[in-house]
């Protein structure tokens, strides 16, 4: 009779342990399978240096990423399959529908979100250390309003102008990188498309060095807003360069002016010397005078052939090419001067035989 009392009592604790193990697991398979319950749609989790499991979990609790039943679940799943160690750190981004199996996978995979930071063709530095400045998910190193120099010592680049040393593109990069290594990767970047569009080079290009081709290049970014022009542009200023002759370019005068430039560039301005008045001084200005693209670098070292020797904006984006200055003045009438002075242009244009402009 005990006998059998033991047996039924041993079956009956048997079956409660595996009634409770049964359930145990579903709760953990529960725990493991469910869809989490995000607070947001898409919602992003930074991992820190050194975070462990059991504090990972918490976090994620207290972020409302888990419940409880996924946080132990999570734990568990992550020490029976010995992959605790294997989580990297970094910022992540959850998406919904996503269960406590897949974040652990997300978590070792180290797919870290990537933030984009575009530099912009035409920008110059100051404009680039603005918009870095405001960038977010950034580790700012550098000092707010840091002079040019200042930021060029911190990249290890003392001695080098900054302007036009930093290759226009898109950049991405994981939270906390720092804003000097994300220059640092543009200025590596610049140097390898110079060597690049260099060894690409006519054998009669006129600028002397690597240099020289990337200031001929931030003049012809900033002169056109269209690529086909490039060439044309280059070529213009590689025939003047050849004939001795000024530059005359808006765009470097401008950029000498600095801050007094307020949007107009008046007579007195282009009369005004300054180390980047290409009316007043002969030869490229000393530096570039903004952040060329790949195109303007190859314009630079592959300028179109012809006899052009002027240009002026035509409208829409787009330039009128003029290769004697009796023809280019007529241009000027034509396009700058006659929608707003009428009267001014009839009376100063005149027909003049073989002119293009007159013609059309």
């Amino acid at each position: 009779m005990l006998k059998r009392f033991l047996v039924r009592l041993f079956l009956a604790i048997l079956l409660s342990l595996l009634l409770i193990s049964a359930g145990a697991y579903a709760l953990y398979e529960y725990g493991l399978q469910r869809p989490l319950q995000l607070p947001q749609k898409t919602t992003y989790y930074t991992i820190n240096p050194g975070m462990g499991v059991n504090q990972i979990a918490v976090a994620l609790v207290r972020e409302k990423i888990f419940n409880y039943p996924n946080a132990l679940a999570w734990v568990l799943w992550a020490r029976s399959q010995g992959k605790g160690h294997q989580i990297k750190a970094g910022e992540y981004k959850i998406l919904p529908g996503s269960n406590a199996r897949q974040l652990l996978a997300l978590f070792i995979s180290g797919k870290t979100v990537q933030h984009a930071f575009v530099i912009v063709e035409g920008w110059t530095f100051k404009q680039l250390l603005s918009a870095l400045q405001q960038t977010q998910n950034l580790n700012h190193q550098l000092p707010k309003n840091s002079a040019a120099k200042v930021v060029m010592q911190q990249l290890d680049l003392a001695g080098i102008h900054p302007e036009g040393r930093f290759f226009p593109d898109t950049y991405y990069f994981t939270a906390n990188t720092s804003d000097i290594a994300l220059l640092q990767r543009a200025y590596q970047k610049m140097q390898k498309e110079q060597q690049a569009t260099w060894e690409q080079r006519s054998p009669d290009v006129q600028v002397k060095d690597k240099t020289a081709a990337l200031i001929l290049a931030s003049i012809i970014e900033k002169e056109t807003a269209s690529p086909q022009e490039y060439t044309q542009i280059s070529g213009v200023f590689s025939r003047r360069l050849k004939k001795g002759m000024r530059l005359q370019t808006d765009p470097s005068v401008i950029y000498g002016m600095g801050d007094n430039f307020k949007g107009n560039i008046r007579k007195a301005d282009l009369q005004r010397d300054t180390p980047y008045n290409t009316y007043t001084r002969a030869g490229l200005p000393p530096t570039p005078i903004a952040l060329p693209g790949r195109a303007a670098l190859l314009a630079a070292v592959q300028p179109a052939a012809g006899n052009s020797l002027y240009f002026v904006a035509s409208g829409n984006g787009r330039h009128y090419f003029s290769s004697n200055l009796s023809e280019h003045e007529c241009a000027v009438m034509r396009y700058q001067i006659k929608d707003k002075a009428p009267r001014k242009f009839a009376r100063r244009c005149r027909k003049k035989p073989g002119c293009r402009v007159c013609k059309e």
